[in-house]
């Protein structure tokens, strides 16, 4: 039935936010799992080295990491989805209740190997995209002076993938100065600026990970039979 004070709505389909569904009584309790995706091959790769201390700071912090190693896998409908490098990646992405994403900066943008990886994650799975819901935290390293362009752009996919971008993020400018000879960060405030991320990351997902499919649930497709909005959200013809 139509209410007369909002006559486009379907009533069938309208939700009223429901506060008990955001605080679920029962709660997941192993650790967070964490995916996380650095952007480049190199041997002395960054942001590579960057996500490798994010790792270790997510794991003392009782979160369970995941670093997926991009060498190998191929371009973007260069490869079945069978491949085994986009099947280890997609698995990992289903596993996962939250990412991290690090890519250098290259030409004012994020690298071709960072969004690579990105576009072999389904943006669809039927009617249902396997991102919506997860946590995501961005990071950038540059060899110049900081810049923000690399995460500008990861937090666009962020929200195009429909995950839940934390507000906090890192830019390490000059990094080949913050890494010791072991690949260790050094202390300075972009350290401490990792710390920050990794700690309100695992907040984040911890506090939505049991609410995430609510949080994203949405009128528009509650409308929409599942054939239909499969249709609408699968972009392999394109």
């Amino acid at each position: 039935m139509q209410s007369p004070e909002l006559p486009n709505i379907e009533a069938d389909h309208f939700r009223r936010p429901d506060l008990a569904q955001l605080l679920p009584a029962e709660r997941a309790t192993h650790p967070p799992r964490i995916l996380l995706l650095y952007g480049s091959v190199r041997e002395r790769s960054y942001s590579r080295l960057v996500i490798e201390e994010a790792a270790r700071l997510l794991q003392a912090m009782g979160a369970e990491p995941r670093i997926f190693d991009p060498r190998g896998l191929p371009q973007p409908d260069g490869a079945p989805e069978d491949h085994p490098k986009v099947q280890e990646l997609r698995d990992l992405a289903e596993w996962s209740e939250g990412m991290v994403w690090c890519s250098p900066e290259r030409h004012g943008a994020m690298t071709g190997i960072m969004k690579s990886q990105i576009d072999w994650i389904p943006l669809s799975n039927g009617s249902v995209r396997p991102t919506q819901g997860k946590t995501l935290a961005v990071m950038e390293v540059s060899g110049g002076s900081q810049s923000f362009n690399a995460v500008n752009q990861l937090r666009v996919l962020g929200r195009w993938m429909r995950m839940l971008t934390i507000p906090n993020q890192s830019s390490v400018a000059k990094a080949f100065a913050e890494f010791a000879e072991d690949g260790r960060m050094k202390p300075s405030p972009y350290y401490e600026r990792v710390v920050d991320v990794m700690e309100e990351l695992v907040k984040f997902t911890l506090l939505t990970r049991d609410c995430a499919s609510y949080l994203v649930d949405r009128y528009s497709e509650r409308r929409e039979s599942a054939e239909a909005l499969s249709k609408r959200v699968n972009l392999r013809s394109i």
